[in-house]
């Protein structure tokens, strides 16, 4: 039986985190951060990551550490979950990435340096996709229910129909795809990765479903959802701009559920919210407030889950 969840992640710290200006085309939660320096930004970040990791590693979660590198110039690879995924398997399978700074993350010594740990029987490429100008990013364009083998993708300039068809005949799952889209500037446009407004987790998904304004794909994704047993958790837009749909359930120590979060994310929901989040896991949160700000993503983007069989 596939597992949903695992107790080992991995996990990129920056050396030269600053907002990427390649992706803020159609990033809209990325801001610039006024007066301050790069090197204070790199600090900053650094010590929100270390915070991060030593929270995690506290629950008893397996933080696997590589170090970025400053050649060749990566300022999201902090985000490592949309180049790479990991499976049960022994499967790896990289993606095609939107920014071209972004493919230069895909790095072999990482994927040499997992082998030490854990088994990697093949590595899967759909990188092939970027020559035609299609991306499909990894696990922040897929939320993957490895159970019910179903691939929830929300279609973007970054997660294209046709590399999610080529990801699901190839891996074995069945799309539900579906538009989100947020209000910018007045006009109402695609959300670049569907784990900003969706969380998957064992028994529950966290969906932002305002953000789905065709009545028939809302209605066809909740129906998914409770099918194969998902308490359905709604967020609104508000919340979701506080990231509070980039969760990620993990294990810990004693096989204890975590639905992990950054802080911004924790304080935006309700005492219902939490309330009920709390059935499905401990709450962990960690305060990430420049990373979410000129990085645009959260904390479920930095945490790649490892799948594959420890040797």
């Amino acid at each position: 039986m596939s597992k949903q969840i695992t107790n080992n992640i991995m996990m990129i710290r920056p050396v030269a985190f600053h907002m990427n200006e390649q992706t803020a085309v159609n990033n809209y939660y990325q801001q610039a951060e006024e007066g301050a320096s790069q090197k204070d930004i790199q600090n900053e970040a650094q010590k929100q990551f270390d915070a991060f990791v030593k929270i995690l590693r506290a629950e008893g979660v397996n933080v696997t550490v590589f170090d970025d590198t400053l050649e060749p110039p990566t300022p999201d690879s902090i985000f490592p979950n949309n180049w790479i995924s990991f499976h049960q398997d022994g499967a790896i399978r990289l993606y095609p990435m939107y920014a071209e700074n972004r493919r230069l993350e895909r790095r072999e010594d990482i994927i040499d340096g997992l082998k030490d740990s854990f088994k990697v029987e093949e590595v899967i490429s759909f990188t092939r996709w970027e020559e035609k100008s299609r991306y499909l990013e990894g696990t922040g364009s897929l939320l993957l229910d490895r159970q019910n083998k179903i691939a929830y993708a929300a279609i973007s300039e970054r997660t294209m129909p046709e590399v999610l068809e080529d990801f699901c005949d190839e891996a074995g799952f069945d799309p539900v795809s579906f538009h989100a889209l947020q209000t910018v500037n007045g006009a109402r446009l695609p959300i670049y990765h569907t784990n900003v407004m969706m969380c998957l987790g064992e028994t529950f998904a966290v969906v932002c479903l305002d953000s789905i304004d065709n009545a028939d794909e809302r209605n066809r994704l909740v129906e998914s959802l409770e099918k194969t047993d998902k308490e359905v958790i709604d967020i609104s837009e508000k919340q979701k701009e506080q990231f509070a749909g980039n969760m990620l359930q993990l294990i810990g120590d004693n096989d204890q559920r975590l639905v992990v979060m950054s802080s911004a994310a924790f304080n935006s929901l309700s005492d219902g919210q939490r309330d009920r989040l709390s059935n499905h896991g401990k709450l962990v949160h960690s305060d990430i407030h420049t990373i979410e700000k000129l990085g645009g993503g959260s904390a479920r983007c930095m945490m790649a889950e490892i799948f594959n069989p420890k040797k």
